[in-house]
C-alpha cells in the first residue's frame, strides 16, 4: 500500500509539474534569455568602458607629455596641446574629461587667457560627475590667479570651503587668503593667517619656507622649530 500511495503522489506532482510548464514554461525561457543578454550587455559595457578609459588615458599622456616653453615661446605648443585636450574632453570618460579640463585651464592661463582659463575651472567646479578633490583644485586654481585683481568677496567665498583643516589643500587656501588680506592692506590678518600655516603639520617644505619669509617681512621673528613642526606630504 505505501509504494502505492507513493507513485500516485509522484504522478501528482508530474502532472502538476507539466501543467505548470506549461502555463509558465515560455516566461521562464524568456527570463533566462532576459538574464543571458543582460549579462552579454553588462560585460560589452564593461569592455567598452575599459577601452575608452585605455584609449584616454594615451591621448592625455601623448597630450601633455611634450615639454612647453615658458612666455611667448612656448605659445604654439601651447595652443596644439590645448587642442589636442578639447578633443579629449569632448569624448573621453568623466575622470579624464576633468584632468583635460583643468590642464587646458593650466594652459590658457600660463598663455595670458585668463577669461578662457577661468571658464575651464568654473566648468570643473560645476561638474556633480567630478571628484570632488578635483572640484577643489579647480576653485582653488581660480581663486590663487584672481588674488590679484579679482572681486575679494568672491575669491573669498571660493577658499573658505577649502581652508578648514580636513580640506586637502587647505594649506594652499589659507596661503592665498593671506595674500589676500595682504593685498586689502590687513596685515594683521594676513599675519594670523600666515600663523596657522606655520604651525600646521602638512604644509609643505615649500610653502612653509614662503610663509616664513612672508612673516619676516611682517616683522615677525623667524619661525622657531617648536613653531613649525616636521613638515608632511608636499601640498
Amino acid at each position: 500500500m505505501p509504494d502505492i500511495f507513493d507513485e500516485v503522489d509522484q504522478d501528482l506532482r508530474a502532472d502538476r509539474a507539466r501543467a505548470l510548464w506549461r502555463r509558465y514554461g515560455v516566461l521562464v525561457i524568456a527570463a533566462a534569455v532576459l538574464v543571458v543578454v543582460g549579462v552579454a550587455g553588462w560585460e560589452a559595457w564593461t569592455w567598452q568602458q575599459d577601452r575608452a578609459a585605455a584609449r584616454a588615458a594615451t591621448e592625455y599622456i601623448a597630450a601633455t607629455a611634450t615639454p612647453i616653453a615658458p612666455g611667448p615661446d612656448g605659445h604654439a605648443a601651447r595652443q596644439a596641446s590645448v587642442a589636442r585636450l578639447r578633443d579629449i574632453v569632448t569624448k573621453a570618460p568623466a575622470g579624464y574629461r576633468t584632468l583635460a579640463r583643468l590642464r587646458v585651464a593650466g594652459l590658457l592661463a600660463d598663455d595670458g587667457d585668463l577669461a578662457g582659463a577661468d571658464t575651464e575651472w568654473d566648468a570643473v567646479a560645476a561638474d556633480g560627475a567630478a571628484p570632488q578633490s578635483l572640484r577643489d583644485l579647480a576653485n582653488l586654481e581660480w581663486a590663487r590667479h584672481a588674488v590679484d585683481a579679482g572681486d575679494p568677496a568672491a575669491v573669498t567665498a571660493r577658499l573658505r570651503p577649502l581652508a578648514g583643516p580636513q580640506a586637502p589643500f587647505h594649506p594652499l587656501a589659507l596661503e592665498t587668503l593671506a595674500l589676500l588680506s595682504l593685498r586689502e592692506n590687513k596685515p594683521d590678518a594676513a599675519r594670523d593667517t600666515l600663523r596657522q600655516i606655520a604651525a600646521d603639520p602638512a604644509t609643505s617644505p615649500g610653502l612653509r619656507g614662503r610663509t616664513g619669509k612672508l612673516l619676516e617681512q611682517l616683522g615677525d621673528p623667524p619661525l622657531r622649530d617648536d613653531v613649525a613642526p616636521h613638515a608632511g606630504p608636499a601640498s
